[in-house]
């Protein structure tokens, strides 16, 4: 688990797809979804927590491109 890409993969397993046409956005919907499938008990602790790894560090990016602009 190294990209967002990896983890939309992981989300479209269980029949999750997110697009809602902001990246910044696309991101914080994906950890809302990744949240209600680990507390839901489908994802394990290891394959969440890197998955949120992931998205904490795509989330950083976004925002210093954002404030860059």
């Amino acid at each position: 688990m190294n990209t967002l890409y990896d983890v939309q993969q992981l989300l479209k397993q269980f029949g999750v797809y997110v697009y809602v046409g902001k990246r910044m956005w696309d991101i914080e919907l994906i950890a809302l979804e990744l949240d209600n499938l680990y507390k839901s008990g489908v994802v394990e602790k290891d394959l969440y927590l890197r998955a949120k790894i992931v998205l904490r560090h795509e989330h950083r990016f976004e925002e210093e491109n954002e404030r860059y602009k």
